[in-house]
């Protein structure tokens, strides 16, 4: 039996895009085999590979707020820091290893003093999931390693590297499509240049690499929504979903390759 893996982007609240496909492969009956994740899609990713259920991982994220930065703690240099993202990930990944998964994981993360970008696989699994998901100027660096980490997405958003080594078969899941605002229209706000100005300079990148996949996803939908807006969760996760099973020629073949 041929081997699948699915590449998830990083994307803020926009991740939350993955769980509807990731429940939509599972509703066609494809097992996933590995998983490949930076930033938003490491959560989502470790979550799932840890045996949640994509509705439930919707409902944890919905609870918990980490892409609303409401639960998290604000320092006085105003930085927020990652103790809510760890304290919901040891409530719900009961794994203390990347080996201890039942389902491979792959976790992209910058290691922000050599400037390079590094795929963990093995060996302590907390750290390099906070690592991924750690965006700069908004939460303060992770310490491990004798180095300081951030966000996946930096160097690599798309780590489609270690599936082609491991899987026949790859889905790859983006969820950053930006759209074009008019001139004039824009709501020039610092988050929203942040954010723009980050996808834009690794948009390139990303496509470059979706011809490696056998399928990939990116709803154009999304582009209306902002990187840490959790209020519309729901619409989010259903624009995913309805996005991969538009798909349904194409996830058929993949189940027919899969038992090859």
């Amino acid at each position: 039996m041929r081997t699948i893996g699915v590449v998830l982007s990083g994307g803020g609240a926009r991740g939350i895009a993955h769980l509807g496909v990731l429940e939509a492969l599972r509703e066609s009956g494809l097992q996933i085999d590995a998983i490949a994740g930076t930033s938003s899609g490491a959560i989502a990713g470790v979550l799932y590979a840890a045996g949640n259920k994509p509705r439930q991982i919707l409902g944890i994220l919905k609870e918990n707020s980490y892409f609303g930065v409401s639960r998290l703690l604000f320092q006085k240099e105003g930085i927020f820091k990652m103790a809510g993202l760890k304290k919901m990930l040891q409530q719900h990944v009961f794994a203390d290893h990347f080996e201890d998964l039942p389902v491979k994981l792959f976790v992209a993360a910058t290691d922000l003093s050599l400037r390079r970008s590094v795929i963990f696989d093995s060996g302590p699994l907390l750290e390099p999931v906070m690592a991924s998901a750690c965006v700069p100027v908004i939460f303060e660096p992770v310490h491990f390693q004798d180095t300081e980490w951030v966000d996946g997405g930096i160097l690599n958003n798309f780590p489609v590297e270690p599936l082609e080594k491991t899987c026949d078969i790859i889905i790859g899941s983006h969820v950053n499509k930006l759209g074009d605002e008019p001139p004039g229209n824009m709501t020039l706000h610092k988050m929203h240049i942040l954010e723009r100005c980050f996808h834009m300079a690794i948009a390139e990148g990303v496509y470059e690499k979706s011809s490696r996949c056998d399928l990939f996803l990116d709803p154009p939908e999304l582009a209306q929504y902002d990187l840490f807006n959790i209020r519309q969760a729901d619409e989010i996760f259903e624009i995913g979903y309805r996005h991969c099973m538009k798909h349904g020629k194409e996830l058929a073949a993949l189940f027919s390759d899969m038992n090859q």
